[in-house]
């Protein structure tokens, strides 16, 4: 769940594994209950993080002020709340590289809902991770195709989220950067498309939900599995190049047919999808060699 002054110091925490509480907004408002509501979710062992609602202004005195109120623990990860269509893309980008700069031990994320990260996110920076705000009842079903962290799925009677994750201990694994490698999706599963968290399709960004499927989605993926499993990358540019090109022949072969082939578009399809699986599938052994090594 996530709380702010709306909610009572001490607040249920049965069945709940993560509390995000709501700190600072703007360079003027602290929330005069955070410091109590912190503590119910630190009694309750609960993964813990905390935000700042942005308004426009100064990003850098906006965090500064944010980052005085608390002294961090680890595991204790970081969010920017943006709401106001004042704040601008480049402004969310630098009050997140900038809180990343000053506390590089901690996870920093964005959280936005759908109209925002579809209609006026332009840069695809979303920190360590993606908070994604759509009350559609639906936990783990949010209607975008990129990938998300976490999910708050409704307000009634309280904000609640899903995160990402297959467990507390999964989660907090994450956020005190020992991610457990066996929580990760495998890459059949990042090139079949998605996976599933307790029953639910936790990404649901690939080709079995997204009939608009594009190697960029892969990509996308590709990266932030890469940053999780701590750099072990070795191999991964040139696998990636690959599949990217992959797609660019792809295109340019079926503009070809289009102006008469001796191949039909199906069988071209075929092969530039045979080779996207080789592509993934050399770069699980690089990485797999890496760690080895």
């Amino acid at each position: 769940m996530d709380v702010a002054s709306y909610q009572s110091r001490i607040y249920d925490t049965s069945g709940l594994d993560f509390a995000i509480i709501k700190i600072t907004e703007g360079t003027s408002y602290t929330n005069p209950k955070w410091v109590a509501q912190r503590q119910t979710a630190r009694d309750a062992g609960l993964v813990t993080g905390f935000y700042h609602f942005v308004r426009g202004g100064s990003m850098r005195a906006q965090a500064d002020y944010f980052l005085s109120k608390i002294n961090l623990v680890p595991g204790d990860f970081l969010v920017l709340d943006w709401e106001d269509p004042g704040v601008s893309n480049a402004d969310k980008d630098a009050w997140i590289r900038y809180v990343q700069e000053q506390r590089p031990g901690h996870r920093v994320l964005l959280y936005c809902n759908v109209d925002f990260w579809l209609n006026r996110e332009r840069t695809s920076f979303a920190g360590d991770g993606l908070w994604i705000a759509q009350y559609n009842g639906r936990p783990g079903r949010p209607s975008i195709h990129a990938p998300w962290l976490i999910h708050q799925y409704t307000s009634t009677p309280i904000d609640t989220n899903l995160a990402a994750f297959t467990s507390r201990a999964a989660m907090r694994a994450w956020a005190t950067g020992t991610t457990q490698e066996d929580d990760m999706p495998t890459q059949k599963e990042l090139y079949d498309g998605a996976w599933e968290l307790d029953g639910h399709m936790a990404v649901p960004w690939g080709s079995d939900s997204n009939p608009t499927w594009k190697p960029k989605s892969v990509l996308v993926h590709i990266g932030q599995v890469a940053r999780e499993t701590r750099g072990r990358v070795k191999g991964l540019e040139n696998a990636v190049a690959e599949l990217a090109a992959q797609g660019a022949a792809r295109d340019a072969v079926l503009e070809r047919l289009a102006e008469g082939g001796g191949l039909d578009a199906a069988e071209v399809q075929a092969a530039a999808e045979a080779g996207a699986q080789a592509a993934l599938d050399r770069l699980a052994l690089a990485l797999a060699a890496d760690e080895e090594g």
